[in-house]
């Protein structure tokens, strides 16, 4: 029995070359072998697909349907052959990603110092940005996003572990305004704002206990674009800091900042990673999507 996809190629040469002679020479095989090609499809699908005459040969109306599914068929193969071969190569080159600021000081950038120790050969530009990045205008290849993603994204989104958030103040400010018991009792507090979050989040906190969701409007003199200001801020005293868990572990097992309301789940965000949607992925895109899911999925 021919190979099916070797009768498709044969028979998608034949019509571009117009004549068995000239695909034969083509593909390097004889005449009689195209036919035969061409004959097992037509057998293969029960109906005539060329018409052929002495002179000439021309497409069947259902030659024509089919030509346009061979072509499909056979540019598919053609991209699942080079992924495949991309599979082996090494992964090389630079490597454009994006990510907000916290999270990428905090969590990505030591996942991407030991990718970098596993492939010698790729080069990563990492930036740190908390506005929304548009990977495909701007030209990154990976971008880490937080928060809800956005209707009909034209991109691969891979969610990663949540970023949540703990409420926290240090001991000296605890120690003046007393510690909170409830999450209403915030109302009372000086709360630190971080400005780039949108508006629900920088002045409403949600906490949840037992299923239930608890709303609580705050109030704070201070709202900063910068993460490690308004850490600062929280260290000195000045009020309570609702911050990226990992970016405050540090401070909380040194006793420099206490952790308040424990008993209750404090806001958490859902974060992704977004590459296009390319059959083609390069083998650095590949590797990297694979190690960060590995490590942070």
């Amino acid at each position: 029995m021919l190979d099916r996809l070797t009768s498709m190629t044969v028979f998608v040469q034949t019509v571009r070359c117009g004549s068995f002679a000239a695909a034969a020479e083509k593909l390097g095989m004889s005449p009689q072998m195209v036919a035969k090609h061409i004959e097992s499809l037509e057998h293969r699908v029960e109906t005539r697909l060329l018409n052929r005459t002495t002179r000439k040969q021309s497409l069947t109306v259902f030659g024509g349907l089919y030509l346009e599914q061979c072509q499909s068929v056979l540019a598919e193969v053609e991209v699942a052959d080079r992924l495949a071969q991309s599979s082996h190569a090494v992964p090389h080159g630079r490597l454009r990603v994006n990510a907000p600021v916290t999270f990428g000081r905090h969590t990505l950038m030591p996942v991407v110092s030991q990718f970098l120790k596993r492939y010698p050969h790729v080069n990563v530009e990492l930036t740190l940005s908390d506005r929304l990045i548009d990977p495909m205008e701007e030209g990154y290849e990976a971008v880490v996003r937080l928060g809800p993603l956005q209707k009909n994204l034209a991109l691969v989104a891979r969610p990663l572990r949540t970023y949540r958030l703990v409420t926290c103040a240090s001991p000296a400010y605890l120690e003046i305004h007393g510690t909170p018991q409830l999450p209403t009792d915030l109302t009372r507090h000086e709360c630190l704002g971080f400005a780039p979050w949108v508006s629900d989040l920088s002045r409403n906190w949600h906490f949840q206990q037992d299923g239930r969701v608890t709303d609580v409007p705050v109030r704070g003199r201070l709202q900063v674009n910068d993460w490690e200001a308004l850490r600062r801020a929280a260290l000195d005293g000045f009020g309570v800091l609702i911050g990226y868990e990992q970016a405050v572990d540090a401070d909380l097992e040194s006793g420099q900042l206490v952790r308040i309301l424990p008993g209750y789940q404090g806001p958490i965000r859902p974060i992704h990673l977004l590459y296009a949607a390319d059959h083609r992925m390069t083998p650095k895109l590949r590797c990297f999507v694979d190690y960060l899911m590995e490590r942070l999925g």
